[in-house]
Order: structure tokens, then C-alpha cells, then sequence
């Protein structure tokens, strides 16, 4: 840095090539660290439910102001963690609360607006595994549960299609409720299905026949074949 740009950033002077305002300057700096939080979490379902689980803790302690996360300590935590075990919350909705949780102190910690995570050292629910249990449905409840609306009417056929597909290609529930009529599409000669999933991914998967059959069956009943 040359002598000119040393005497500018230390008397100021060169403000004026900025591309703030000093008001907007002044207004940017007053913001809450916490909202400085919420704005960098991209996905809008993750922003939604911390944003729930951080008034619910704020709600349970008491705070109304943002300076008031400093006098937070263990102790309130594990508070907490007890007062969602008697409400009889499963474990994974307790571990995304704390998780929530200790992601704004993390973030607060950075920033220095706390000294330390009074979540740190709170022990978290166990995720519960599947490995070496049932499978939840077998091949023969499966076909049973594919076959169980009834073909005869426009609703049932609906309800076949999207049995079919969910259960052919493992589609979560909020891509498959997402799905269009335009999300059905040939690509090289075969059916595939346009999907949305998580964190805006765009992904294309190639149509079982029987599903592929099942959603065409239901799209001539109703109108859109074609």
C-alpha cells in the first residue's frame, strides 16, 4: 500500500470512492448479528424451521432482546432439552432444535457478540438406525399397497400413479407433491421425470415402465394426455 492509500484509510478521506452511503453504511453495521445468521441460511425450509425452533427457545427463556443471548448458559440448554423430552418430541426433532440453536452461537461466537456456545457439551438424542431391523414393507405389502385404490375411478388412478412412484423410485414426498404434468419429458426416447430436489438440485429420473404406465393411465382419465 503506497503512502497516498495509508494517509486515505487512516484519515478516512476515501470514503467517498464507496459504494454505501453513510447512512446505509451506519444501517448495515446496526444489524443484529442473529439476522446476519438467518440471511445466510439458502435453503428456505432450513430458514423456516430454525427460524420456528429459535423463537421457541427464545420463548422459553424469557429473551426479548438480542444482547440478552449473552446471559444464555448450559444450564438454560439442558432446560430446554428436558422440557422437549416431556413434551414426548422424537429424537431428531430435538437434535435439529439444539442443532439450530448451536448453529446461531456458533455464528454469534465468529462474530463476537457471545463469548462462548452454551450448547457445546449438551448431549443430543440418539439417531435412531434401521440397520439390521425389518425392512418397512416387503415386496408382497408393496404390490398390496400398489394395488389397493381402486382402478375404476379418476381418483383411485391418481392414487395408483402416485403409489407407483414413490414406491419405484424412492422420490420424497415434498418432490413428488412438486411434480407437474410438464415433469414428465422424453430424453433420448425414454420417460424420465423432472425433479426438484433439495436445495433447488434439478434431477432427472429415468420413468419405471409400470409407474410410467400408471401416470399415463391417470393423465388420460383426467384430461392432460398429451
Amino acid at each position: 500500500m503506497g503512502e497516498r492509500q495509508e494517509l486515505l484509510v487512516a484519515s478516512g478521506e476515501g470514503r467517498a470512492a464507496s459504494m454505501l452511503t453513510d447512512a446505509r453504511f451506519q444501517q448495515l453495521a446496526a444489524v443484529p448479528a442473529e439476522l446476519e445468521w438467518f440471511a445466510n441460511l439458502d435453503n428456505p425450509r432450513t430458514r423456516r424451521a430454525y427460524q420456528a425452533d429459535l423463537k421457541e427457545f427464545m420463548a422459553f427463556v424469557g429473551i426479548q432482546a438480542p444482547e440478552q443471548f449473552r446471559g444464555i448458559t448450559r444450564a438454560h440448554v439442558l432446560a430446554w432439552r428436558q422440557a422437549l423430552e416431556q413434551r414426548g418430541l422424537n429424537g431428531a426433532s430435538i437434535r435439529r432444535k439444539l442443532s439450530a440453536l448451536s448453529s446461531l452461537y456458533e455464528y454469534l461466537c465468529d462474530r463476537q457478540a457471545v463469548t462462548h456456545n452454551p450448547v457445546k457439551g449438551v448431549k443430543r438424542p440418539a439417531v435412531d438406525t434401521y440397520e439390521g431391523k425389518t425392512p418397512a414393507l416387503s415386496d408382497g405389502q408393496a404390490r398390496q399397497l400398489l394395488d389397493a385404490p381402486d382402478p375404476t375411478t379418476e381418483k383411485g388412478r391418481r392414487d395408483r400413479a402416485i403409489l407407483a412412484v414413490l414406491l419405484y423410485h424412492g422420490l420424497r414426498r415434498a418432490e413428488l407433491c412438486a411434480l407437474d404434468v410438464g415433469d414428465v419429458q422424453e430424453r433420448r426416447g425414454v420417460k424420465h421425470l423432472r425433479v426438484q430436489g433439495k436445495g433447488g438440485k434439478l434431477r432427472y429420473v429415468p420413468l419405471h415402465p409400470a409407474a410410467a404406465a400408471r401416470i399415463d393411465d391417470y393423465l388420460a382419465d383426467a384430461g392432460h394426455a398429451g
